[in-house]
């Protein structure tokens, strides 16, 4: 399946048009199935789309039907400045009317072993697993300056795990364990949306997006197999592709 990328003129396109995706896909899913699924992603351009859905969907969406999950999570309390449950809490769920069972959190503060069986188990729950995968409806995602997704970081042994839903990566130039769903998870989700915003993020870009068939970055794993792939980034960051049919706006 070809690369879906969208290029919009700047950041403030961007956010809107991922806060309209976010609206168009849970107003489809909860007319479907009376629910929409969706993993957010910690960083720094997703939060201004938080804070977008915040302002203006605050009251035109059933925020009740909506469950919060994460795609990954830093080994620190959900008050930690580096948390990307709190990230999202401050700029989104704090603001919208979200009943508290609604957010299903990583609870790193519990250790990384003890996190993950936690969100193993809420990720059953939700989903009624059994020997499945969970389906997200949306899955929020960005790239790193390294090609790392999620905290799937270049040579990492989460890399390769196949049969965990969630696992406890250590990266190493972190010195950290991080929390992270796997590739099978991403690769069953309805839809992945990565996000990419401004000319730092040029080169990685390109290097992730161009080369056909390529997977030297973690981020170029992730195909999901009866969903949608959407890359969303801005004009600075989309500066040095080339298409021969681009799709922008």
């Amino acid at each position: 399946m070809p690369v879906e990328v969208k290029i919009v003129p700047d950041n403030a396109a961007l956010n809107r048009a991922a806060a309209q995706e976010f609206a168009r896909l849970a107003d489809s899913a909860i007319a479907e199935r009376g629910r929409f699924s969706v993993a957010l992603s910690g960083g720094n351009t997703p939060r201004a789309v938080y804070a977008l859905l915040a302002e203006q969907y605050q009251n035109a969406l059933p925020w009740d039907r909506i469950h919060i999950f994460f795609g990954d999570e830093r080994n620190v309390r959900p008050d930690h400045p580096d948390s990307n449950y709190r990230m999202a809490n401050d700029a989104l769920l704090s603001k919208v009317a979200i009943p508290g069972r609604n957010i299903h959190r990583i609870q790193a503060e519990l250790g990384p072993e003890a996190a993950v069986k936690d969100y193993q188990l809420q990720l059953q729950a939700f989903f009624h697993l059994t020997d499945d995968w969970p389906r997200f409806d949306l899955i929020f995602l960005g790239l790193g300056d390294d090609g790392h997704t999620a905290s799937l970081f270049p040579d990492t042994q989460a890399l390769e795990e196949s049969s965990l839903t969630v696992v406890a990566n250590w990266v190493e130039k972190l010195q950290s364990f991080r929390i992270t769903v796997t590739y099978p998870v991403l690769n069953h989700a309805a839809e992945v949306l990565f996000l990419v915003s401004g000319a730092a993020k040029a080169g990685i870009l390109k290097n992730v997006v161009q080369p056909p068939g390529a997977n030297k970055f973690p981020s170029q794993r992730v195909h999901p197999e009866n969903g949608r792939l959407f890359w969303l980034v801005d004009q600075d960051a989309a500066r040095l592709l080339r298409f021969a049919n681009p799709r922008g706006v």
